[in-house]
Parts: structure tokens; sequence; C-alpha cells
């Protein structure tokens, strides 16, 4: 008995040895398929990571390149890299050699070094000491202080713009300047902004800084900004050109159709730009009222004359409003056939527009975020006028633009005749329409013609279109006006709205038919205010209600505009 128990006992306890070598052979053998399992999964999916989640990558690469790695894909910041891919269908399109490329004043950069209003922050310079510091650094130090070059290109050297106290007379308002080390250049009051601005120039020599302290600090001086400086957003040709070429741009935004229907007629546009020529054959008794902003002496200039030929013309040339009328409002001056401006001459200007009838506005220029130009605008807004602007030439890495990135203004983008991005055109998520704007056929001084691009073209082209929707129904407002060139555009580029094309390609003629026409004979405004006494009880017959409600979000707005009104889209 004791010879088997022991027997029994070695089986067991082989059984045991042999069972647990089993199990841990079997464990070992899961563990390595496992581990195998994991090898692989990195080798597939892991890759297109390692760059920026892989520690053992960062030695790799160069710091400089590292940072800007994890700065662009930080969050929803990925999607600025959108319009670059885009845009590489743009840079096909050659560099037109009879074109002169305005210079660009208005610093590039990436969306992570840009602030809330879109502005380039202060960078550190590329030829410094390249400590390779982040512009984010500077966000709290506002936009000012961006690189001294930048700086001194974006506003004119030596000169303020301030609100001062408006009971000072013409000889206090010399003294306040004097106890600063300032000279007067000028100032007056602006009813439509209800307040007094001077333009004020360093005489002394001090450094900017210490005066802009010390004069801010002054308790006549309300607020006070550099005077900006803006320029037209044309690629101008180096030389007129006679004939009579075909315009491309009627086809596309279907004018002839909508010309059926309006012409513009009773409908002021102000054309805050460079001088008319008002005696051109396309612009003969267009232009109702002159005013120049600068002072000036200065003769017809070729962008202003192209501009009020993009609207207007009726002889050889076709305007996008033929029949409207022009209020000539000469904002930009300067010596070699060049034309700038600046702050307070564009403040002079839209108080112009706003206190001697214009119903419209167009603004072919850019430049940076101006507070008081902004402040303007608003008001400008508020009188009911259509504010119309360029969306500006600087290209696809630009920072907005102003005054088109202001929300109360229709910016424009330009295409060509294949409905391309014009490769200088802004974008950004303000762009709200595009419209004509690669070698457009136009006016020029001295009974001459252009060809000529820029977004400042598409601007004058859909401010005709917005005269023509006026024309169509005088009570409409300035949110329906929009909304109603939103919904009736063409679709472009991706399905939907975008940064390049906004809404998409003005329609003229869908636009003109989607709004009701008013049989009623508009009356228009006095020449000393834009109060139009007929309006308030006729903005709510039901014929202007059903077209205020339209809306900028979707891309199924646009499916509701009737089919049968549009050209096929892309």
């Amino acid at each position: 008995m004791t010879r088997k128990s022991e027997s029994r006992v070695r089986a067991g306890a082989c059984a045991s040895s042999i069972g647990a070598a089993l199990l841990i052979a079997t464990c070992l053998g899961v563990e390595v398929a496992q581990a195998q399992a994991i090898m692989r999964t990195p080798t597939i999916s892991v890759p297109s990571r390692a760059p920026t989640i892989t520690p053992s990558i960062a030695p790799r690469v160069s710091p400089s390149v590292a940072a800007r790695a994890v700065s662009v894909d930080r969050g929803p910041r990925a999607i600025a890299t959108i319009p670059h891919t885009t845009s590489s269908r743009t840079r096909l399109t050659p560099v037109l050699p009879y074109v002169r490329y305005s210079p660009n004043l208005y610093p590039a950069c990436t969306a992570p070094y840009r602030d809330g209003d879109g502005e380039c922050l202060a960078q550190s310079n590329a030829g410094g000491e390249g400590t390779g510091k982040s512009g984010k650094k500077s966000t709290g130090k506002g936009r000012g202080n961006s690189t001294p070059a930048a700086a001194n290109l974006r506003s004119v050297a030596g000169e303020f713009v301030a609100e001062i106290d408006g009971a000072l007379s013409s000889a206090e308002a010399d003294e306040l300047a004097r106890r600063h080390g300032l000279t007067r250049v000028a100032s007056e009051t602006f009813p439509l902004i209800g307040a007094t601005f001077g333009l004020f120039r360093i005489t002394d020599g001090r450094p900017y800084e210490t005066l802009r302290r010390e004069f801010a600090a002054d308790g006549s001086v309300r607020s006070l900004q550099p005077n900006f400086r803006y320029l037209l957003q044309d690629q101008k040709s180096a030389e007129t050109t006679e004939g009579d070429p075909a315009q491309y741009a009627l086809t596309k935004l279907r004018l002839p159709q909508a010309h059926t229907l309006a012409r513009g007629a009773n409908v002021t546009i102000a054309v805050i730009d460079s001088g008319i020529d008002a005696k051109h054959p396309e612009l003969a008794n267009s232009v109702a009222d002159n005013f120049d902003a600068l002072g000036s002496a200065e003769g017809p200039h070729v962008h202003g004359t192209g501009i009020a030929g993009a609207i207007v013309a009726h002889a050889r040339l076709m305007g996008s409003a033929p029949e409207a009328r022009i209020i000539a409002i000469r904002a930009f001056g300067g010596a070699n056939g060049g034309a700038e401006s600046s702050s307070y001459i564009i403040l002079r200007s839209l108080n112009y527009a706003a206190e001697h009838g214009a119903q419209i506005v167009n603004m072919s220029f850019a430049g940076p975020k101006d507070a008081v130009i902004e402040r303007a605008i608003a008001a400008t807004a508020a009188r009911g006028l259509v504010l119309i602007a360029a969306a500006g030439n600087a290209g696809a890495k630009s920072p907005p633009l102003y005054p088109a990135a202001n929300p109360n203004v229709i910016a424009v983008s330009a295409t060509d005749q294949q409905d391309r991005l014009f490769s200088a055109s802004n974008r950004g998520n303000y762009i709200a329409l595009a419209a004509p704007g690669v070698d457009i056929f136009l006016p020029a001084p001295d009974g001459k013609y252009q060809m000529t691009s820029g977004t400042s073209f598409s601007a004058a082209y859909v401010s005709g279109v917005a005269a023509l929707l006026l024309a169509r129904n005088y009570a409409l407002k300035p949110e329906a006006l929009r909304m109603t060139l939103a919904k009736t555009a063409r679709d472009l580029g991706s399905p939907g709205r975008d940064d390049l094309f906004g809404d998409g390609q003005a329609d003229a003629f869908a636009a003109v038919t989607a709004v009701p026409a008013d049989s009623a004979t508009p009356v228009a405004a006095a020449s000393d205010t834009t109060k139009r006494e007929d309006v308030g009880k006729r903005r709510d017959e039901p014929g202007s209600r059903a077209i205020e409600q339209p809306s900028l979000s979707g891309a199924d707005d646009k499916s509701a505009v009737s089919q049968a009104d549009r050209p096929a889209t892309r």
C-alpha cells in the first residue's frame, strides 16, 4: 500500500510538473503573440504622427522646424493650411509680364502668429540674433510693436491723427500742437462720427514714441493713433492700350440680362479713389459731384478712371451699372504717377460720402486695421449706406486687410476668365463674394483704355451690381442686399462658402431677379443728408420683407435660389 501510494504521489507530481510546464509555455506563447501585434501596429499607423508625438524624433529635427510643426498642428489652427493646398492651383497662373505689382506693405504671417483681429504679431527680425522667439510673446504689447520697417511702411512717418476737444478754436489747437513740439496740419469736425479730429506732424525731431505718450496724456486729446497709409488695390499695366476688347466680365456677371431689368438709374455711388477723368466718353454725364479730400491740383488718374468705368461705362464698353451716378472723391494722390492715402483723408472722404447723398461707397483700397476708420465705417453703415471694398492684393499669407475685413463691408476677391482665383488676391473668412478682376479692359485718362488686374476692379463691378438691386427696389436694406448677393452667387471652388471666393462669384441677373420690383419712384437724398423720408414706411411693405431673411452661414442657402436663373455650377 505504501509503495502504491508513493507511486501515485510521484505520478501526480510528474503530471503537475508537466501541466505547469505546459501552462508556462502557453502563457509565454500568448505574450509573444501580443507583443508582435503591438509592434506591427506602429509600423502601419504611427509614422504619420511621429514628427509631432514621438519624443525620439525631436533630436533629428532642428529646433526651429520643431517649433513650427507644433504651432501649425495645434488644434483648430490646422485649418489655416487649407488655403495653401487649394491655392496651388492658382500658382499655375504665370506672373503677367505687362503689369506692375504694387508693393506689399503688410507683413506676411501664418495663422499661429496672428492676433484675434488677424493682424501679424511682432516677431523677431530674421536678420537679428536668431533667437527663434515666438511672435506670440508680444501679444500683450499690441500690433504697434511690429518690426520698425513694417511700422514705417504702414503709416506716414512722424504724423498722428488725434481726436481733440471740439471746443478748441484753431488758435487753441495750434497752441496745443506747439506745446508738444507738433504742427497742426489740419483739423475739422466730422458730423459722421460727431467728433473733431486733427492731423499733427512732429517738427522738433523728438522720438515718435516719446511724443506719442506725451500728446496722448494731454487733457485736450481724446484719442491718438498713427496716420495709417492706404494703397489702391490694382496691378496696373505699365502703359494704356487702345481698342475695343471683349469684356468677359459681362458674361461672367450676366450683366446684359440684368440690364433688361435694371441699369442703376437714380442710384448714387461714392467712389473714394484717385482722380477720375469725367470727360472720358465712357463716363460722360455720369459724374454728378466731385470732392477733393486732398485739396490737390492733380489731374485724372488711371486707377480712379478705371474704377468709375467698371461701374458706369456706357460707350464702347459697358459698366455694371451704366445709369448710376458717381460722386468722385479724390482721396489718393502722389508724385510720379503713384497714389496713396491716409487715415485722415479717408475719414474726410467717408464723411463727405455720407453727408452728400451716397447710397453705396466703393473702396478699392486696403490698409491695416485703423480705429478711426473703423469708427467712421460703423457710423456710415448705421446710416444705411452699402459699403463695398477690395479684399486686397497681398496674397495668400497676408493678414486681413481693411476696410474689407470690417464686418460692415462686403469684401470682394478677384477671379480670372477661367474662374480661378487671382494669385495675388487675399484669402480669409471675411471674403463675401468674388468677381472678375484679371485682365479687365477699362477706360483710362485722355480718352484712352487700359488692361489691368486687381481686386480693386472686382469690388467696382460688385458696387455696380449693388446699384442694380437698389434701382430695382430702392427700399432694400443693406443687410438684405448683402444676403441677396450671397444667395444668388455662383458657387466656385469647394462646395459652399470658402475663404477664396466667399459665397461665390456675383451673378447680377440672378440677384436682380431675386429682388421684387418696386414701382415707386426713388426720392434722391438731399445734398446735405442721407435721410430718405419715404424709406421708413416702404421698408415694411411685403415685397421687401421677403428678402431680408436669407443666411450667409451655409451652403444649403445657395440651393434655394431658382436654378433656372443661374448658370451651371462647377
